[in-house]
């Protein structure tokens, strides 16, 4: 994977005031031969440099043994399995600044929020089409679409669906204990970028700004009382190589302070939005499955995610190869399963294919579509 290594630009203060666990400085620059390719395919106990190695430019000529060794492990740890689940907008609300972000308050946008009745009636169209785990979504906290709001939806969410989670602001300890109370079992807090100087470019106000804060929420989060949290990188904005082996530091920091609570990874790209942002750093999708095998043979026994951005053709070549978590039937606009869905959505969707289409695909390629790994009696 070719990269930029703009690290020598960070101001050593603003690396001061981060945590330690997170500066993967050591491997940013490290040239990797061919022969560090095989140790690195070959390692019984995969690390950072492990990563660092199998996301490195040599590593592009060994991507079909990474594969091969991502798959075996998915298959050890997951069997022939695809967890699925469906996001489900709220609001479009938002305070945020965000430059790439459909939903960002200098959008010139219709905003919309669901109603209470609304929700039920999204998520009875939801149950309807078979699935057990749905993801609840709102913008940056605002009046609209508050703490509050969003707790009546989970409780909403937790009468129809056995695995309740959110994609929301970040929040207190006390406020995700609420939460989990309320029958909410998991959040997924992407950090989007964790390079500290094109952290603030990306986030230009609003309370999503304070790289320090979002960084603790999925620690505070677990402690709280949640069982899940789902990380992830928004690939496109800023150096790949940097924010994933940030990412991969990150796993393992909550993976020692929160041991109890399940991690998963996922793998967004930066897709087509209202404000047409383009990425600084795009990421291929060739470069995109390095990311996902290396991660994989590093990160043996974590879920690993990939959502409807991603093109049919692309989600049907990852799954069970390193893949074995996806969301399907997915829409980006608020509403739109049960009642009419809003104009614009948060980003493109690129695979719109229905539930059944989309597992008889997995069947086909010897897959098994999971609907429920999770009964709510466990909340």
């Amino acid at each position: 994977m070719s990269c930029s290594h703009p690290t020598s630009h960070i101001p050593h203060s603003t690396i001061a005031s981060l945590p330690d666990w997170l500066d993967p400085e050591p491997w940013l620059n490290r040239t990797f031969s061919s022969a560090d390719i095989e140790r690195a395919l070959s390692a019984e106990s995969p690390d950072e440099k492990t990563l660092a190695a199998l996301l490195s430019p040599a590593a592009e000529e060994f991507l079909e043994p990474m594969a091969a060794r991502a798959q075996a492990l998915t298959r050890r740890h997951f069997g022939r399995t695809i967890q699925l689940y469906t996001p489900l907008y709220l609001s479009s609300y938002c305070l945020g600044g965000c430059a790439y972000c459909g939903f960002a308050s200098d959008r010139d946008t219709e905003r919309h929020k669901l109603s209470f009745e609304q929700v039920e009636i999204e998520l009875a169209a939801l149950k309807k089409m078979g699935l057990e785990e749905v993801l609840l979504l709102t913008g940056e906290r605002t009046p609209q679409a508050d703490f509050d709001y969003v707790l009546k939806c989970v409780e909403l969410a937790a009468n129809h669906f056995h695995k309740v989670t959110i994609e929301v602001f970040p929040m207190s300890e006390h406020e995700y204990g609420r939460l989990a109370e309320a029958g909410c079992t998991g959040v997924t807090l992407y950090q989007e970028t964790y390079h500290p100087d094109v952290y603030p470019e990306m986030h230009r106000w609003g309370p999503k700004s304070d790289l320090l804060d979002r960084l603790a929420a999925p620690g505070r989060a677990l402690a709280g009382g949640l069982r899940f949290a789902g990380l992830g990188t928004l690939l496109g904005l800023s150096d790949p190589l940097f924010d994933l082996l940030a990412l991969y530091r990150h796993v393992r920091h909550l993976q020692k302070t929160q041991w109890q609570a399940g991690l998963s990874v996922s793998f967004p790209r930066i897709q087509n939005e209202t404000g047409g942002f383009l990425a600084p750093h795009p990421v291929s999708e060739k470069q995109l499955a390095q990311i996902i095998f290396a991660v994989r043979i590093c990160l043996p026994d974590v879920p690993l995610v990939l959502s409807t951005r991603e093109s049919a053709a692309f989600r049907d070549g990852m799954a069970g190869l390193g893949i074995n978590k996806m969301s399907v039937a997915s829409k980006t606009t608020v509403g739109g399963y049960g009642n009419d869905g809003s104009d614009e959505g948060q980003f493109d969707v690129n695979d719109r294919r229905d539930v059944e289409t989309f597992c008889t695909l997995l069947r086909q390629k010897k897959l098994d579509p999971v609907f429920k790994n999770w009964d709510a009696a466990y909340r």
